[in-house]
């Protein structure tokens, strides 16, 4: 038997039937996984882009501070008594920013 005639006999009942259960998978994983990460990901772009002086922010280490100072790509916090910290804007985070600001 040559390599072609055992290609030919694994996939009776055509191949289209054989990938479906895959591209099926694909497609899940696709509207449950990958397209609502990649619209929370432009979310936060969007939220980053527009910071401003005297927005109150928590970042992903916890700490919250109000904006006094916005650079192409850090900002600087006031986290109290004075205290100023500079953080990158992508250390920001989305969630906890927007309950922070909703109290």
């Amino acid at each position: 038997m040559t390599t072609g005639n055992i290609l030919l006999q694994a996939a009776p009942g055509g191949g289209l039937m054989s990938f479906l259960p895959m591209i099926l998978i694909i497609v899940v994983f696709y509207f449950f996984m990958i397209r609502p990460q990649m619209k929370k990901s432009k979310e936060h772009k969007k939220y980053i882009e527009a910071l401003k002086v005297n927005d109150k922010v928590v970042t992903t280490a916890g700490i919250h501070g109000r904006i006094m100072e916005v650079n192409d790509t850090s900002i600087l916090l006031d986290v109290g008594n004075g205290v100023k910290i500079r953080f990158d804007k992508s250390s920001v985070s989305l969630d906890a920013s927007k309950a922070a600001n909703a109290q």
